[in-house]
């Protein structure tokens, strides 16, 4: 048996019977234990003395239906009040976090809907739920789908919108990308522009992994080439940056302010755009706010990305 195993047969052993070794502890008197427990004298006691037979240790030195603590029970006393003391206070947790009116949601997103558009969403769900509180993770869309999984997440806005088994997602709009230059480039005169005339150029991009590297290389597939690139971030308003500096161009979606020293042409061929979709583990049970806030995303269907 491991150790884990080892430890769950131990706590399955003990936990039952912890608030009756502790009922009886306080009372010193199995009498009154039993009243205040509501159950019958005779299932009490044979309850506390099968813990002793079981942790092999004697807790209680018995004086008729008065008991005493031994050294060894007021020694276990002091942890078992701690363990019921914290399990008390995860049971608050847990319900705290589910109920209706001040529950918890744990939402995710991406870096480039960090400036606008979550702030705006909560601002949005707040002026009906004021005391719904949230708990936010700014990350890329595979950790965020990796933290679905571990629970650690409920929902997550992403893109591109995943296609997993495990998963359940919707698609919520699409945001055009731009290409970027800088305001010197020889294409920055320019309004509009095929990708396939930037196969030239070097570019900078988000690093493997990212959403927006997946759709930058695609793109660029789709235009007839690989793009070279000098720089792999993890952040757009960085890859921006450095466009100003002439370090390269870029695929990005836009701004949530304008950048100096830029110039964002409008791709017109192939289709430039992302898919920003909404997921969460499929078919794990909501909690009241979590299903609140999922309602309230769906229904900003094709309205969710601030017009840019």
């Amino acid at each position: 048996m491991s150790r884990y195993e080892e430890d769950i047969s131990v706590t399955s052993m003990l936990a039952p019977r912890l608030t009756y070794f502790v009922t009886v502890a306080r009372h010193e008197h199995v009498t009154r234990a039993a009243q205040e427990l509501g159950i019958p004298q005779s299932t009490l006691s044979r309850a506390v003395v099968r813990l002793e037979e079981d942790l092999g240790v004697t807790l209680f030195a018995r004086k008729g239906r008065s008991v005493a603590l031994t050294t060894a029970g007021r020694s276990f006393l002091a942890s078992a009040e701690r363990a019921l003391a914290e399990i008390a206070r995860a049971a608050a947790s847990v319900q705290d976090d589910a109920d209706p009116t001040t529950g918890k949601v744990a939402f995710g997103f991406l870096h480039t809907l960090g400036p606008e558009t979550v702030p705006g969403l909560i601002r949005a769900f707040r002026a009906d739920h004021p005391r719904v509180r949230f708990a936010l993770v700014q990350n890329y869309g595979e950790a965020m789908l990796d933290r679905l999984r571990a629970g650690e997440l409920d929902l997550c806005l992403t893109s591109p919108v995943p296609d997993a088994p495990d998963l359940a997602a919707r698609r919520l709009d699409e945001q055009r990308l731009r290409l970027v230059v800088p305001e010197d480039h020889r294409l920055a005169s320019r309004k509009r522009i095929r990708l396939a005339e930037a196969a030239e150029e070097t570019f900078v991009t988000l690093e493997p992994g990212y959403g927006l590297r997946r759709i930058t290389d695609d793109l660029c597939a789709e235009a007839g080439f690989t793009p070279r690139v000098a720089f792999e971030g993890e952040e757009a308003e960085t890859l921006r940056g450095l466009v100003a500096a002439g370090f390269g161009v870029a695929l990005l979606p836009p701004p949530a302010f304008p950048r100096p020293g830029v110039v964002e042409l409008t791709v017109t061929a192939p289709r430039a755009v992302r898919e920003i979709g909404v997921a969460w583990l499929d078919g794990h049970p909501d909690t009241p706010p979590v299903a609140e806030f999922k309602r309230f995303l769906l229904s900003r269907r094709g309205r969710l990305i601030p017009e840019g």
